[in-house]
């Protein structure tokens, strides 16, 4: 059962998030994805965090990890076909191509593999300029008259 939501009510009270909208329309549209390879995420900071896969069975050379604007592809390729003669196959080699929507400014800063977990680190550095900051106020003896702003502004008048 799939419930679409109305973000109607959040458009009409703010400014500049219709990406954020957008993406949340699109998530909900999704068909169930296969859920392969299994994976977690981990906050380990403010704004650090961390993507482990389940990648048992995979050497280093047969992964490749594709950081894209505001997109983490993962993609896993085995080399050439097994021959062996399995009589219950339960670890799963199959190739896979995992990806994973990233907010504005998150980068990845490393990748690692150990005992067939695949950890991608990843951090938000927010610009210099959309960090906050302090705004000085200046001591002024009067405010300068409306018309004086007005022809400073370049002589703006109503059409």
């Amino acid at each position: 059962m799939r419930t679409t939501l109305d973000f109607s009510p959040l458009s009409r009270s703010s400014v500049g998030f219709d990406h954020v909208f957008d993406l949340l329309d699109a998530a909900s549209r999704l068909a169930p994805t296969d859920n392969w390879p299994p994976y977690d995420i981990l906050r380990v900071g403010d704004n650090q965090y961390r993507i482990i896969v389940s990648v048992a069975g995979f050497a280093p050379d047969e992964i490749t990890v594709t950081h894209e604007p505001q997109l983490l592809v993962v993609r896993g390729e085995k080399a050439g076909e097994d021959k062996a003669e399995y009589i219950y196959r339960g670890i799963a080699g199959r190739n896979f191509d995992r990806r994973f929507q990233l907010a504005d400014h998150v980068t990845v800063t490393g990748a690692n593999l150990a005992n067939g977990l695949l950890a991608i680190d990843l951090v938000r550095e927010l610009p210099e300029q959309m960090k906050p900051r302090r705004i000085e106020i200046e001591q002024a003896k009067a405010l300068p008259p409306i018309e004086d702003h007005e022809r400073a502004e370049g002589g703006k008048q109503a059409a």
